[in-house]
């Protein structure tokens, strides 16, 4: 018996002009859970990405879904909702798809150009200046709870 043919998004929205996959990783979070929320990406066409797009990018050979935070003439400035630092220089011919929806848990599907959605993506996007300060202090924190852990532990085992 011989082993399915596995597809690489590329190809997958080139044949069928939609994927849906599960998402994997944090850097979309609160609007992208992984391994819960399956993402419906349709394959980008000749037309330019808008601000506030979550659109499917492949960067050094991993897949990447982030958000559009500005258009430039010529390329975009692009950032995860649960990062803080900015990704400069995709341009369109990078960007394979644009999210369109996600399926919360199987069961609830989050159409992106609903309110609500296009109301998260606004206030997400005009307020990372707050965003990435709250960031920065989580990661600060985690370092120093670390640094804090491996001190015990090495005490612990004198």
């Amino acid at each position: 018996m011989s082993k399915p043919e596995q597809l690489s998004y590329e190809e997958v929205l080139e044949r069928e002009g939609k994927l849906v996959a599960f998402n994997s990783g944090v850097s979309m979070l609160p609007l992208l859970r992984q391994g819960r929320d399956l993402m419906v990406i349709v394959k980008k066409g000749g037309e330019r990405c808008k601000k506030y797009d979550a659109v499917l990018y492949k960067s050094g050979g991993r897949y990447v879904m982030h958000r559009v935070i500005k258009v430039r003439e010529n390329d975009y400035v692009i950032v995860g909702d649960n990062c803080r630092i900015f990704e400069y220089g995709i341009t369109d011919d990078d960007i394979l798809g644009i999210l369109v929806a996600v399926v919360r848990d199987g069961k609830r599907e989050l159409k992106m150009d609903s309110l609500t959605c296009r109301g998260y993506a606004h206030l997400w996007c005009d307020l990372f200046p707050l965003r990435a300060f709250l960031i920065r202090i989580r990661e600060l924190v985690r370092a120093v709870l670390r640094r804090l852990k491996r001190l015990f532990d090495r005490e612990k085992s004198r």
